[in-house]
């Protein structure tokens, strides 16, 4: 899924090349992104349970939002939300439960003037990871699954190819630092390390 979004998002750019250029993004301005971004977990994400159960987080794609609020000449501050994206948990190769986590990030952002049309942009943030719907399958069906709240930072890099003087088609990563503490029938047996990569492609509108 990841190497498809990111095929999409240069084809769509490369598509545009005739595009007429776009002004600075200034003080005082804000964008409307629209898209689609798959939260891909890093690999073994933990072993629950004293070391004894493997843990295998699988990826997922949803609808994302985000608005950016200029608080300089190409400084912006970032808010992603999304709709809520629900994971596979698994062990040696068998779902043991699935559980829903809504990402919203806060981030600073720094946004690139390298020609009037392409804007490649950083940025740094702070993420609050919400888990809910946990629900306990295969081996542990009929047990009490919980997966607790993760704070953790948050990086970004993208770039911006403005298509006219308000919009643009943009490609994104993100890495986020998610460890969140497992329960089951309300015993705490461990931790998974989720920390996913997310790719994202969205359509921005500039105000």
């Amino acid at each position: 899924m990841t190497r498809h979004l990111l095929t999409a998002a240069t084809v769509l750019a490369s598509g545009f090349a005739w595009a007429t250029p776009a002004l600075a993004q200034s003080q005082g301005e804000w964008t409307l992104g629209l898209g689609i971004a798959n939260v891909n977990p890093k690999s073994d994400n933990g072993d629950l349970v004293g070391g004894t159960v493997p843990t295998d987080i699988d990826d997922n794609t949803r609808p994302t939002i985000t608005f950016e609020y200029f608080i300089r000449d190409n400084i912006g501050i970032e808010v992603l939300g999304a709709l809520p994206f629900r994971h596979s948990i698994e062990s040696n190769g068998t779902e043991i439960g699935t559980v829903k986590q809504l990402p919203p990030v806060v981030s600073l952002q720094y946004h690139f003037d390298v020609t009037p049309q392409f804007k490649p942009f950083l940025g740094v943030g702070v993420n609050f990871t919400g888990f809910f719907d946990a629900d306990a399958r295969g081996p542990l069906e009929g047990s009490d699954l919980r997966v607790k709240n993760s704070w953790g930072l948050a990086a970004h890099v993208g770039a911006d190819y403005w298509i006219s003087e308000r919009g643009a088609l943009r490609a994104d990563l993100r890495w986020i630092d998610i460890d969140a503490d497992v329960e089951l029938n309300g015993a705490d047996i461990g931790e998974v390390d989720v920390d996913p990569v997310v790719v994202g492609i969205s359509y921005v509108m500039k105000f």
